[in-house]
C-alpha cells in the first residue's frame, strides 16, 4: 500500500467510519530525510513559499519548496528535525515565513525567524513582514555620487565606498576579512546617523560573540541590529537569514525613513547553503558543484539592496574565495553586483602588512575625477602607479638585485615600499592583540601622506617608521 494511503487510511480507520474530516489545512509527514521533509495534504495543497509548522517536540518551521504530486509537497526544515517521525501532524499556516520589524529590534541579536538569541527577553511582535518582499522597481529607485569614509587609509584612497552601493571584502581564508568588517563597525557605526544591521550568515558563533562585545562597548548597540544563522544551524536557516535582515532592513529605510548600513558576512556562505538546499532537493549540480540557480539566487538577494527616495541601503560584503581561486562562479557572480570591490592578499599578509589589502587588485566606480575631486583621482593614480612599476620589477629585484637597477628605478622602488608601509594601519580591534593603539585616518590627511611620499621628502627616513602609523605627521624624521 501507498505510504499516503496508509497515514490517511489509519487515520480514518482508527476513529472509525463517523470521524471528522481532516482540517483542510492540515497535513502529516510522509518522510524525513535530513532537512528534507515530504508531506502529504489531502486538499488545499500549501503553494510555493508558504511556512508549514510541524508539530513535533520542538515544533518545526518548514518553507515548501516543490510540489511533487497532487496531493504532496517538499518542505525544507528551517531547524533541527532531530527526533521527527513520520505520521506527524504538519499545520499550513497559509502564508510566508514572517519576522517582527520595527524599533523593538534595536539593541536585539536574533536568529531567523526574529526570535531573540541574547538573552534579554521577547521581541514585540506587533509588526510582522513576511521575508519576500516585492523588489524596487526602477522608476522608484535612486542613484547618489556621495562616497562613504571608513577611516581606513588604503580603502578610503583607492577604493572608496559609495553611500548606498555594495562593496566586497574579498578574500581566502584567513587573511582578515573579519576582522577587516568588525574594525569598519566600529569606525563608521559611531558616526553613522542611520540603522545599522549586521547580518552573519553561517560564520562560527565565537566570532558572532565577539562582534556583540565590539559594539556594546563602542556604545552603538542601541542603533544595532544583529542577524545570525550560524555554522550549526541546517542549511534552510543558513539560505534564508539574508532575506530576514533585507527585510528588517527595508521596513527601516522605506517605513522609518532612515540610512541603513548592512554588513554581510559572509557571502560566500549565503551560496554554500544554497548549493546544499538544492543537492537536497535532488537539483542536478552545476558547474564545480554550485546549484544552476546560483545566478538568480544571488541576485534575488542583492537586487533587494537599493537606495530609494525614502533612504539608502549601503551594504558592505565579505566574500571568502574558496582556495584563493578568484575565478570560482560564486565569486565571479558576486563580483558582477558591486560598486566597490577590496581584494585581500595572501601576499601582503605573509609578509604582515597588515590589512592586507591589494592595493592594485581592489578597486571603485566612485574612483571619478568628477566625484573624488581632481586632487583624490591625481594622487591615486600616481600611487598605482608607482606600485605597478614596482611589482614589474619585482622580477629583476630577485634575480640581479636592487644595484642593477637604473637611479630612477631605484627611486621608484624605494617610494612604492614606503607607500606600502604607509597603507597598514593599526586596528582598534587588533589593540588587545597587537598591543599599538588604533587610528582612525581621514581621507585628507591620507591623500596628503601619499603626495608626500611621492614628492620624495620621506626618500631618506627608514621603511619601518612608515610602518603601523596612522598620519604621516607621526613619522620622527
Amino acid at each position: 500500500m501507498p505510504l499516503t494511503e496508509d497515514i490517511t487510511g489509519a487515520n480514518r480507520s482508527s476513529t472509525g467510519t463517523n470521524a471528522a474530516e481532516p482540517s483542510p489545512c492540515t497535513g502529516r509527514v510522509r518522510s524525513v530525510r535530513g532537512s528534507v521533509i515530504d508531506v502529504v495534504f489531502e486538499r488545499d495543497l500549501p503553494v510555493l513559499q508558504t511556512r508549514l509548522v510541524i508539530e513535533s517536540d520542538p515544533q518545526i518551521i518548514a518553507e515548501v519548496s516543490a510540489h511533487i504530486d497532487d496531493r504532496t509537497v517538499r518542505a525544507l526544515a528551517l531547524n533541527s528535525t532531530q527526533g521527527l517521525s513520520r505520521g506527524t501532524n504538519v499545520i499550513n499556516s497559509g502564508s510566508p515565513l514572517t519576522v517582527p520589524v520595527g524599533d523593538a529590534l534595536l539593541g536585539r541579536v536574533v536568529n531567523v525567524f526574529g526570535d531573540p538569541i541574547d538573552q534579554q527577553g521577547a521581541v514585540d511582535q506587533e509588526t510582522m513582514r513576511s521575508i519576500f518582499q516585492p523588489k524596487v522597481t526602477l522608476s522608484e529607485q535612486e542613484t547618489g555620487r556621495e562616497v562613504l569614509t571608513t577611516g581606513i587609509k588604503a580603502m578610503d584612497l583607492l577604493s572608496p565606498l559609495e553611500r548606498g552601493g555594495k562593496a566586497g571584502l574579498f578574500g581566502g581564508a584567513g587573511v582578515g576579512k573579519t576582522v577587516l568588517i568588525m574594525e569598519m563597525i566600529r569606525n563608521m557605526v559611531a558616526r553613522h546617523e542611520g540603522i545599522s544591521l549586521f547580518c552573519g550568515i553561517g560564520e562560527r558563533c565565537r566570532e558572532a560573540e565577539e562582534l556583540y562585545r565590539e559594539i556594546r562597548e563602542a556604545g552603538v548597540l542601541e542603533n544595532t541590529t544583529m542577524v545570525f544563522g550560524q555554522m550549526n544551524e541546517p542549511p534552510g536557516a543558513r539560505f534564508r537569514v539574508g532575506q530576514t535582515a533585507l527585510t528588517i532592513a527595508e521596513y527601516f529605510r522605506d517605513v522609518r525613513r532612515r540610512d541603513v548600513l548592512l554588513l554581510i558576512d559572509n557571502i560566500f556562505r549565503f551560496v554554500q547553503a544554497g548549493s546544499e538546499v538544492s543537492a537536497l532537493m535532488g537539483k542536478v549540480n552545476s558547474r564545480l558543484g554550485y546549484q544552476p540557480t546560483l545566478g538568480s539566487d544571488l541576485a534575488d538577494l542583492q537586487e533587494r539592496i537599493c537606495n530609494t527616495k525614502n533612504g539608502a541601503i549601503t551594504s558592505i560584503q565579505a566574500v571568502y574565495v574558496p582556495a584563493d581561486d578568484f575565478t570560482d562562479p560564486a565569486v565571479t557572480h558576486t563580483f558582477s553586483h558591486l560598486s566597490s570591490f577590496i581584494v585581500l592578499s595572501r601576499e601582503r599578509a605573509g609578509q604582515g602588512l597588515y590589512p592586507a589589502i591589494d592595493l592594485l587588485k581592489s578597486g571603485s566606480k566612485m574612483l571619478s575625477r568628477h566625484i573624488v575631486g581632481d586632487r583624490h583621482y591625481r594622487v591615486a593614480q600616481q600611487v598605482k602607479e608607482t606600485l605597478a612599476q614596482y611589482e614589474e620589477l619585482k622580477d629583476i629585484i630577485s634575480m640581479l638585485g636592487m644595484e642593477e637597477l637604473s637611479a630612477e628605478d631605484r627611486q621608484t622602488v624605494s617610494r612604492a615600499r614606503r607607500l606600502e608601509r604607509f597603507f597598514t594601519q593599526p586596528f582598534y580591534v587588533t589593540e588587545q592583540f597587537t598591543g599599538i593603539e588604533g587610528k582612525n585616518v581621514s581621507i585628507e590627511d591620507a591623500i596628503s601622506g601619499c603626495e608626500r611620499i611621492l614628492d620624495g621628502e620621506f626618500d631618506d627616513v627608514p621603511e619601518k617608521e612608515l610602518f603601523m602609523i596612522g598620519t604621516i605627521d607621526e613619522v620622527d624624521k
